[in-house]
């Protein structure tokens, strides 16, 4: 079957949800939602941004004048610690209607004290500081009581939700494993147990062999555009090696995940000649004192847009009631991606 022409399914084996992709239509006219792209020019320094050095933020704190990357607990933060656990209540028909308390921790992580920089136009020694920032984050919640999973993630751009431009992610440290690190979870158990092999190497050594959907890759980590990819250029970043999680990567392999992540966000950006928005996150082992063989470090990478900067994907209709679909198929856009430049559009135009 023709995979390229055809309407079909497909299959992700790590979360178990089907993808439907109708390549076909990409040839009808669009009349959908364009919106202009938001202006890239920002100053250095913005003395109304929270996040700059030096600024008040909304909260009262003060933040230090910062020099490389800066961290502190959210002043509007979705989970605390300072609350009674182990609540939890089952009432209803069945016991259908359950709650239960949930403990822990929301950080901000600036990336720079530049306000006008994102991963894609810092340098490699500045996102080195980042990798560094992520690994030493998580060591220290994954150590904490009543802490099972550290979520680091960023959202990048406003059609992304991010209210503020200055570089930054965040990190939310759960008393529970989120719903979907734990099917990610079980469903990488269940395949080393089957087949002796990690879930995300032995698919990653798929890949590498066809080579139609790499994007990316170095001595130490390959960036690709999953075979069930939902998002028009959904991205992950694979280790070349079985780790669970950031502090057990050398310090090479940390340089070299700097290098993959800079190549993706300069190859983003690049490819409509804007900032381009995205969600991206980090799955790592949690600390829910069960072993968890064939975990794979991985980073998911979301981003909306569509057929240029100003056109967006949007989930809605089937997509919200029936199954995720896509038009462009996962080979275009991991070909779109792999063929643009490595430099930024930004440098190339001055």
């Amino acid at each position: 079957m023709h995979w390229s022409q055809y309407p079909h399914k497909r299959h992700n084996p790590l979360t178990g949800e089907w993808i439907k992709v109708s390549p076909h239509r990409t040839k009808r006219p669009w009349q959908g939602q364009v919106e202009k792209p938001a202006q890239d020019s920002l100053p250095a320094y913005d003395p109304d941004c929270y996040l700059c050095p030096g600024n008040t933020r909304s909260g009262g704190a003060v933040n230090p004048s910062y020099e490389k990357t800066f961290a502190f607990d959210n002043d509007f933060s979705a989970l605390l610690m300072d609350i009674p656990g182990g609540i939890a209540v089952s009432e209803g028909p069945g016991g259908m209607i359950q709650a239960q308390s949930e403990r822990g921790v929301c950080r901000v992580l600036c990336f720079s004290p530049r306000h006008d920089l994102t991963l894609a136009r810092m340098d490699h020694d500045q996102i080195i500081r980042v990798v560094e920032l992520w690994r030493d984050e998580y060591a220290h919640l994954i150590s904490r009581d009543h802490i099972a999973h550290v979520q680091i993630f960023e959202n990048k751009g406003a059609v992304m939700g991010c209210s503020n431009p200055h570089p930054h992610g965040q990190v939310w440290a759960d008393e529970h494993i989120p719903v979907i690190p734990a099917e990610e979870l079980k469903r990488q158990q269940s395949y080393v147990t089957a087949h002796r092999f990690p879930l995300l190497m032995d698919y990653l050594s798929w890949e590498r062999d066809r080579q139609e959907r790499l994007v990316y890759a170095n001595e130490s980590f390959t960036v690709l555009v999953p075979f069930w990819a939902v998002w028009p250029f959904e991205t992950m970043i694979l280790p070349n090696r079985q780790v669970s999680s950031l502090p057990e990567l050398t310090s090479h392999e940390s340089y070299a995940l700097a290098d993959a992540l800079r190549a993706l966000c300069i190859r983003y950006d690049n490819l409509f000649s804007a900032s381009f928005p995205y969600s991206m996150g980090i799955h790592q082992a949690p600390a829910d004192s069960i072993p968890h063989q064939g975990c794979t470090l991985h980073l998911h990478y979301y981003p909306p847009l569509l057929r240029s900067a100003a056109v967006k994907k949007f989930m809605v209709g089937y997509e919200m009631l029936a199954m995720p679909q896509r038009d462009i198929t996962p080979e275009q856009s991991a070909r779109r991606l792999r063929e643009c430049s490595g430099v930024h559009y930004s440098r190339e135009q001055s």
